[in-house]
């Protein structure tokens, strides 16, 4: 039977879902009261009496604080959404097809649209770039070299005149290899494409300054950071072209329609403030990070996916990923969760799938070796106990 879920359980899958942060619960509590109390707080944002005025200028507010610790220019290019996984879609169909439009606009003869992305994508970028394809454009997906990297030389030797959008991550949520964001967004903008990047794995782990990283749109999610799930952001850098891709009232500028969760938001923007300064906390978790390699690699059967050197700020500071020898993840998982660990296999939106992860496939793990794939990723919450008790547990899931 799986350990019954308390205080006691150990929770490393953070790189899935991060615990509810203090600062998010407090921002969010004026709105969970029922009834008359919530009408100073619980109005429409979009109606034009008290109680919607207030919802306004709170979602508003939060907006400028979101702005403010993404490196926004102005606080209008953050568009609030349902989560990274809307912000994706809408930045990789919205920019394509945009972009796409105005160099038809101008004239272009014999224009075939042509959309980069990585073959390490969420499926999240993966599912609407193969919509794109559907719909008539060129797709090329970058391989990643054996360490988890896209090579700036890849983009290079296959943007093209045709190229209108490059999307690539800024950290990988499976591996942790961070991708060198700012110099591939140079290469797209110097032949003429827009750069869209995936930051959810990134944020509260490493800095992310939209304007510093020069690129014109990045997506978020509130859930990875602490915040309440069903809330995220998309950035649009200023004048970028879009075309939006949920119709209806116009809210957001009209670049999002829908009544926006103005609770969800309100906890999405405490928590980013909260994850806003990283550094003092990825140098805990790099420190954890480490210690799991060690340990984990120094049992037999255990190899690390990607060569992590102590120290290493190449990849995330909180994620540690190895592959079991004669195991597989489902195994390992359900033998840690009776032991009362919370770790997975990869990328939560696809733990189900029987198939090993594209991305383990696109570093190059080959065969039966990516079925023992183990992730254990570690946050806010994540103690030295947690990690010396995990690695005490190791032996007898291994030895089961």
């Amino acid at each position: 039977m799986p350990a019954k879920v308390t205080d006691t359980y150990v929770y490393l899958d953070y790189a899935a879902t991060a615990p509810l942060c203090e600062e998010a619960a407090r921002a969010m509590e004026p709105y969970l009261v029922p009834g008359r109390a919530n009408l100073a707080a619980g109005g429409n944002a979009n109606s034009l009496h008290s109680a919607g005025r207030a919802a306004f200028e709170r979602m508003e507010r939060a907006r400028r604080q979101v702005a403010h610790d993404l490196g926004a220019t102005r606080p209008d290019e953050i568009v609030f959404t349902s989560g990274a996984t809307e912000a994706d879609d809408a930045a990789v169909l919205g920019l394509a097809h945009a972009a796409a439009g105005a160099r038809r606009r101008k004239g272009a003869g014999g224009f075939t649209p042509h959309v980069i992305t990585t073959a390490l994508e969420h499926d999240a970028v993966l599912a609407p770039a193969r919509r794109l394809e559907a719909d008539g454009m060129r797709v090329t997906y970058l391989a990643p070299n054996a360490r988890g990297f896209v090579e700036p030389a890849s983009l290079e030797a296959a943007i093209d005149a045709d190229t209108v959008l490059v999307s690539a991550q800024m950290a990988n949520s499976e591996v942790g290899s961070i991708q060198p964001v700012a110099e591939l967004a140079r290469i797209a903008h110097a032949h003429g494409a827009l750069f869209h990047t995936d930051a959810t794995q990134a944020l509260g782990k490493v800095r992310v300054d939209v304007g510093a990283l020069g690129v014109d749109a990045a997506s978020f999610s509130g859930h990875k950071v602490g915040g309440p799930k069903g809330v995220g952001a998309l950035y649009l850098r200023a004048r970028t072209p879009f075309a939006p891709q949920q119709l209806g009232g116009g809210q957001e500028g009209g670049r999002r329609s829908g009544t926006q969760n103005v609770c969800g938001i309100a906890g999405f923007a405490a928590a980013v403030a909260a994850a806003a300064d990283a550094e003092a906390e990825a140098e805990r978790l790099r420190a954890l990070r480490d210690q799991l390699y060690a340990g984990l690699t120094a049992f037999e059967p255990v190899s690390a996916t990607v060569p992590v050197e102590p120290g290493s700020r190449d990849y995330l500071p909180n994620i540690v990923h190895v592959l079991v020898d004669g195991l597989e993840s489902e195994t390992l998982i359900l033998r840690f969760d009776m032991m009362g660990f919370g770790v997975s296999g990869g990328s939560a939106c696809s733990s189900h799938s029987l198939e090993p992860s594209h991305v383990l496939r696109a570093i190059g793990v080959q065969g039966d070796a990516a079925y023992g794939a183990l992730r254990v990723s570690m946050g806010r919450y994540t103690t030295q106990e947690d990690v010396e008790a995990f690695l005490a547990a190791v032996p007898k899931a291994l030895e089961w």
